[in-house]
């Protein structure tokens, strides 16, 4: 039995509950001095809410938390960070118009005397010392806006070990950023192990988990399954522990019919973002685009669905050239695009039932009203068919976990009944079930004759989904393999730029 003294966190019998849901049921977690300790499970299965509760966002209806042995009571994030613990929030929430360093140093800026004066010289060099200490490449005078999620994903890193705290909460803090980057990560969070800083590191990467933790504990709806030291137990048995089954097939990709060719895109260019994008997609094909953060592989296919405009080139759609400027053109011509930051897509305070029918509500239209039985008819079909864990139809999204979140958001497209679907990220931070569920989806839809055009940058996903692979690197396509051809150092090779 290990003595209490080498738990930095004991959390007992957590619970916690919202409108409609029991998001956690007498939770026990304890985390070791000086250990990177792995939180898992499915989206829903209450991790974000056991972390949130961690950090002082919730208060639990039950329970109580020790920390370094003693009771506490935390009722905000300062509360939680006067105790020593910081957080990294999965869902990124700058401030765009202020700069790195203000995002950094918010509330806590040094100041100039008496008068409450923010002294910037000090908080920029501050914010710069900070930075190169991580070996983190970023202006402390950067604006948040300018900058890339990847970068911003970074900064909010920076800033949550900027508070030299004891304990440091990472909710997939690798969601958004390069395989480089993630090296880097790893590389900071092994540094700050060897400080004896504790580390609570939640993911949906199993492959992460193995790498850099010393023990795992697995919830599964809103309840402790077990905690177990990664030396002692198998992939299989953790994704067991998590979903409650064995998940015997992660790609199900089956061959479907490849017909025509339903979207061509020619010499598709937007000066300092993309240059030159040539591709064709048929009906039955999984096209998936590859590469590094920052190739331009997102910006293409928001141009081509009219989020953001391009300066030359063509779009045709069965053949006939296309004028798409905004999204409702691309709706028109039955394009559909779920895009990588789910959050910039859904409606937060709105239900689940408003949310899918968002882009779809002309459909519904009978007379001077919405068909109410008909809208609610095709909504369960689609929570029934994605399997979205929600208590109804008007749940409220932001009471959703992510995963299930984003699966609202695809049901939304998949009411427009799109000839082409874009997938940017599909399983972004969704968990290895949901992932399988997704991924069937996918299959489905290629074999009912959509084009699917799916960016990933788990290049396992891209691997073994894909009937045809584009590689990008700095805006340019540098290569394309079929699927029987395709490799992870091919892919590689390609997103470095190297093509001979």
């Amino acid at each position: 039995m290990i003595p209490e003294s080498e738990y930095i966190l004991e959390m007992e019998g957590i619970s916690k509950e919202f409108p409609g849901v029991k998001a956690l049921n007498c939770v026990d977690f304890r985390v070791k001095k000086g250990t990177v300790h792995a939180l898992i499970g499915e989206n829903g299965a209450g991790k974000s809410t056991l972390m949130k509760i961690l950090n002082g966002i919730y208060t639990p209806d039950s329970g109580i938390i020790k920390f370094k042995g003693k009771e506490i009571k935390l009722r905000s994030p300062y509360d939680a960070i006067k105790n020593g613990i910081s957080m990294i929030h999965q869902e990124l929430s700058p401030i765009p118009n202020m700069t790195v360093a203000e995002n950094i140093f918010l509330g806590r800026e040094p100041l100039i005397g008496r008068v409450p004066i923010v002294n910037d010289k000090e908080m920029i060099n501050k914010t710069r010392e900070l930075m190169r200490s991580l070996e983190i490449n970023i202006d402390p005078c950067a604006l948040m806006r300018d900058l890339s999620i990847a970068n911003m994903q970074m900064v909010e890193i920076a800033k949550a070990i900027s508070y030299n705290s004891e304990l440091i909460i990472m909710d997939e803090p690798t969601s958004a950023i390069s395989e480089k980057e993630v090296s880097h990560l790893f590389k900071i969070i092994k540094n700050l192990k060897e400080k004896g800083v504790s580390i609570i590191y939640i993911s949906h990467r199993l492959d992460e988990i193995f790498k850099i933790a010393d023990e795992v504990t697995v919830l599964r709806d809103g309840e402790y399954i077990g905690t177990e030291s990664i030396e002692k137990i198998t992939r299989e048995k953790l994704i067991e522990m998590m979903v409650g089954r064995e998940i015997k097939q992660m790609f199900p990709k089956e061959e479907a019919p490849i017909g025509e060719v339903i979207l061509e895109v020619r010499n598709l260019t937007k000066r300092g973002v993309f240059y030159d994008i040539n591709f064709k997609v048929r009906r039955g094909e999984i096209l998936g685009i590859a590469g590094l953060m920052g190739a331009g592989r997102t910006e293409v296919v928001e141009s081509i669905f009219g989020l953001s405009s391009y300066d030359a080139g063509e779009i045709y759609i069965k053949g006939k050239k296309v004028k798409i400027k905004s999204p409702i053109d691309a709706i028109k011509n039955k394009i559909a695009l779920i895009t990588e930051d789910r959050k910039s897509g859904l409606f937060l305070p709105l239900s689940v039932r408003d949310n899918i029918i968002m882009a779809s509500i002309d459909s519904y239209i009978k007379g001077p009203f919405i068909d109410g039985v008909k809208v609610d008819e095709f909504c369960n079909k689609q929570i029934e068919q994605l399997k979205i864990k929600t208590p109804g139809l008007m749940q409220i999204v932001k009471y959703l976990s992510g995963g299930n979140q984003q699966k609202v958001l695809i049901a939304r497209w998949l009411l427009t009944y799109p000839e082409i679907l874009i997938l940017d990220e599909p399983t972004r931070g969704i968990d290895v079930g949901a992932k399988a569920e997704i991924h069937r989806l996918i299959t489905k839809m290629a074999k009912e004759g959509k084009a699917i055009i799916m960016i990933s940058s788990e290049l396992p996903e891209i691997l073994g989904m894909s009937d045809r692979i584009l590689v990008m690197h700095e805006g340019r396509i540098t290569g394309e393999l079929y699927r029987k051809d395709a490799n992870q150092e091919n892919i590689m090779r390609y997103a470095m730029g190297i093509t001979s």
